[in-house]
């Protein structure tokens, strides 16, 4: 029988708890692979409590029900879950240790499933609740796939090859530089269970994962360069096999934990602590492998794009700042008639980028933000929460779409007309910019991280005593990920992975400063940015900088000129007459018109 309400849910799942002996149990968005975004098999969270965010956790004890979200959904969740089924938490404020340590008696058994969380993950939560005599024990297997009876199966989609020319390394080149990296830290073998991580090892890429181009699977990678592939048969196609060569076994993604617990029996292994769930290291423990938790080593190497990888993000670039260029011209033409609304203004976004025959997928889902939305920064509009894009005000539009050379991120805050953008718009647009301008004119030594320039995007925020509350930048694949470490630019407290990152030639990073008025307004603007080796005269050691990718008008209606210095004017004009020379050529008539008045001199 197919449980339609979420009270009916969560009696079923407080009944399967009762039948295993255990008084409770945490639901999180996630897959055994730690991605960021997961599969519809995966999504527990949102079957139990109807939450569509893609971050966030929930405990059912068999009295107390929480979902945990942090302030990005905070509108959200209370719109989407019910407030008599589950208690609203807010983290960091609140924690599940805490939480748990309240409502439990002593001698409560938490289960999890070890195949969901990370190693550091169940110390943290086991560090609060012990005192209290609370336990956490790993659950055989996942309750709430016992009670969700019309459970979606994973994908069936095939994973495909992707071309030694698009990723500029063959795979036995990646996996020999892996093999060396084991040698050198005396290891065996490397268990990755990151998707993108496999994807770019072996060159391959899927569609198993929404908005991106991944295939659900896991890669041992030994010492000798050889791999094992564990992956779904019906997913292995002749060509895939022949591109693998005879140097990666390909073997039943069901084989994973027996070869864990089997074959790697006294082997060094390495894993990574952000992507080695719970139940990897304990089948390799009861197998008798020593394992040592160690950054995946593909993952710097993925970061830093190789020539032929900075050549497709370019040629992605301008294919995409055409399409979202068609899109503003559009929009300026009929948002102030007042008949756009925030879902079809994303959907003719969509339908723009897809008219390129290259375009595989959207990199992530459209955050199209009217008004008072545009001041949650990662709003996502949905059939309830839409609302028409009101004349007279401004609109957020932060998208992006995957292309087999590159994977785009952009945000533009426009003005909707009639009427002109209020004084205090235009100067914290023109502050926001004046950010945007200083991390793409940055000058660094090596060695620098990216939390050392975080700074220099706030600066004229902060002399205006404003701020805001996210990165300033995240790493981005190369047709994989749209958020990709280990990079970051970000302030450095508060323990946010990446800041201490040294930034290295080669590496792609979103620049996006904003600034949100809660309940009035937002601005963001970002482009992608390519770390570069910069030559300077007289330097002593080496010095990067940024070349720009991102090439789409940025709105005049916003800028308060008077803001800026000569060198901004000046850094504003050439970035314009770029955008202008780069998408001409796949403009013509009225948009080559717009094109040309938008990208005007200041």
């Amino acid at each position: 029988m197919l449980m339609q309400t979420h009270e009916a849910r969560l009696a079923a799942l407080r009944e399967e708890l009762k039948r295993r002996g255990v008084d409770g149990f945490i639901v999180p968005i996630s897959d055994e692979h730690m991605s960021e975004y997961v599969g519809d098999y995966a999504q527990r969270l949102n079957w139990l409590t109807g939450f569509g965010g893609s971050a966030g956790f929930a405990a059912v004890t068999l009295n107390h029900a929480a979902i945990f979200v942090d302030g990005r959904y905070t509108v959200q969740v209370r719109e989407q879950v019910d407030g008599n089924l589950f208690t609203y938490k807010s983290v960091p404020a609140d924690s599940l240790g805490a939480w748990l340590a309240e409502v439990c008696e002593a001698g409560a058994k938490i289960a999890y499933d070890p195949w969901l969380h990370t190693w550091a993950w169940v110390e943290a939560v086991e560090k609060q609740v012990e005192p209290k005599g609370v336990t956490l024990v790993p659950a055989e297997s996942n309750p709430i796939d016992a009670v969700w009876a019309d459970r979606p199966a994973p994908s069936p989609a095939a994973a495909l090859v992707y071309e030694d020319d698009l990723a500029g390394s063959s795979s036995a080149e990646k996996r020999a530089a892996v093999a060396d990296w084991l040698v050198k830290h005396g290891h065996d073998a490397v268990v990755i269970p990151a998707l993108d991580s496999v994807a770019w090892l072996l060159n391959i890429r899927g569609a198993d994962v929404p908005h991106t181009p991944v295939a659900l699977s896991y890669v041992i990678a030994h010492k000798d360069g050889s791999a094992e592939l564990f992956i779904a048969p019906e997913k292995v196609t002749p060509e895939l096999a022949r591109h693998l060569g005879n140097a990666v076994t390909i073997r039943d993604r069901d084989a994973f934990e027996s070869a864990l617990t089997g074959e790697l029996s006294g082997k060094s292994v390495s894993l990574d602590p952000d992507f080695a769930v719970v139940g990897i290291a304990q089948a390799l423990r009861s197998g008798g492998a020593r394992f040592t938790f160690k950054q995946d080593p593909t993952i710097l190497a993925k970061a830093i794009k190789n020539p032929a990888e900075q050549q497709g993000h370019r040629d992605a670039q301008v294919r995409d700042g055409a399409a979202v260029s068609r899109f503003l011209r559009w929009l300026e033409i009929e948002a102030p008639l007042g008949g756009v609304d925030e879902l079809s203004a994303a959907a003719k976004l969509a339908e723009f980028r897809g008219r390129d025959p290259g375009l595989r997928d959207l990199s992530f889902d459209t955050i199209s933000a009217a008004a008072g939305h545009a001041a949650l920064p990662h709003y996502k509009v949905d059939e309830d929460s839409n609302i028409p894009i009101p004349p007279g005000s401004i609109y957020l539009v932060d998208s992006g779409g995957q292309y087999p050379g590159g994977t785009t991120d952009i945000t533009r805050t426009v003005w909707v007309g009639p009427g002109e953008p209020t004084a205090e718009m235009r100067d914290r647009f023109t502050r926001v910019l004046k950010g945007h301008i200083q991390i793409d004119r940055a000058v660094f030594p090596q060695g620098t991280c990216g939390g050392q320039l975080d700074v220099l995007a706030r600066q004229y925020l902060w002399e205006a005593g404003v701020d805001y509350a996210h990165g300033t930048g995240h790493g981005v694949g190369s047709f994989l990920g749209v958020h990709e470490g280990p990079q970051r630019i970000a302030k450095p407290s508060g323990g946010q992975a990446g800041t201490g990152q040294e930034l290295f030639a080669g590496m792609i990073l979103s620049n996006e400063p904003g600034y949100y008025k809660q309940g009035a307004f937002g601005i963001r603007i970002e482009n992608l940015v390519l770390t570069e080796e910069r030559r300077i005269e007289g330097m002593e050691g080496r010095y990067l900088g940024f070349e720009t990718l991102t090439f789409v008008p940025i709105d005049r209606k916003l800028i308060e000129k008077s803001l800026l210095t000569t060198e901004e004017v000046a850094w504003m004009d050439a970035y314009h007459a770029k955008v202008r020379e780069l998408l001409s050529p796949l403009l013509e008539g009225e948009e080559l018109q717009w094109l040309e008045r938008e990208t005007q001199p200041l």
